[in-house]
This record gives C-alpha cells, sequence and structure tokens, in this order.
C-alpha cells in the first residue's frame, strides 16, 4: 500500500516592511490550506505601537517563569525568526492533527537564504505599513533588546 502525499504549492513570503500580526494571520491561512509557507527578513518585519512601550511590553513578557523549576519553561523566544514563528503557532489550531501537519511546512528565516534568492517572493497589500516607519518598532530591533546576539 503506497502512501499518497497531497501535492503542496511553496510560497516564499517576503515579510520586509509587513506588520507582523497581519503577515501572520495571512500565512496561517495558507499553511492551513496545504501550502508549504517559507517566510524571509523575520528582521525586518514591523509591530505597531511606540517604541518604547513596545520594547517594555515584551521585556515584561521575559519575567514570568515558572515558580517549582525555570527547565520546564515558558520559554521566551529571542531570535526574529523564533518570535514570528510563535505568532504564526498562536494564529493555529497547533493541538489537533491539521495544526501539526501546518506547523510543519512553514520555515522562517532572518534575512534571505541563498536558495531563495532568486525565487519571487510573494507580499501581501493590507499587511504593509501604511504609516512612516517612525510609528513601528522593527522585529529585528526589539530582539537585539531582547537579548539576541544577531546574526
Amino acid at each position: 500500500m503506497e502512501v499518497s502525499e497531497k501535492k503542496t504549492s511553496q510560497i516564499v513570503v517576503d515579510a520586509q516592511y509587513l506588520i507582523c500580526g497581519r503577515l501572520a494571520s495571512h500565512v496561517a491561512k495558507l499553511l492551513l490550506q496545504g501550502n508549504r509557507v517559507i517566510v524571509v527578513n523575520a528582521e525586518k518585519s514591523l509591530i505597531s505601537g511606540k517604541r518604547e512601550s513596545v520594547i517594555n511590553e515584551w521585556l515584561e513578557k521575559l519575567e514570568i517563569s515558572s515558580v517549582v523549576q525555570p527547565k520546564y519553561g515558558p520559554f521566551h523566544p529571542r531570535n526574529p525568526a523564533r518570535i514570528l514563528t510563535k505568532m504564526i503557532r498562536g494564529m493555529i489550531p497547533r493541538r489537533k492533527s491539521k495544526g501539526r501537519e501546518a506547523l510543519k511546512r512553514l520555515r522562517v528565516y532572518v534575512g534571505v537564504p541563498k536558495e531563495y534568492n532568486h525565487v519571487e517572493k510573494v507580499t501581501f497589500e493590507d499587511a504593509k505599513a501604511k504609516k512612516p516607519l517612525s510609528y513601528y518598532v522593527m522585529l529585528g530591533d526589539l530582539a537585539l533588546q531582547l537579548g539576541w546576539k544577531g546574526e
């Protein structure tokens, strides 16, 4: 008995100057439809809000830890790719089998890997920043404030 694989299309998304939440909802939808999604330039995606308040909010999240033993979590990502992955994961029913399968089809990268340099990249018009960039915080800048060393 042969196992038939569902044919999936591969979509490469450029996250540069896209708002994280809107980007994550589009990517989650594509994953649940059965597509393989690769997100590049995760560090250049944007979070809306005042810089100080956004950074302080994320720093407060870092203080949450286990009372019993910190090694049991919760674990706080500091890499922009991991932060964006966790945002997308929050929009997928990951405890159901379709959600687990969808997450296996997701790849998020900081920068653009060599194999995706010449591939046509997709952006979402409604996820683009409408205000000047000073109204947003880049995910890479936030990650540096959280303790990411940069690559």
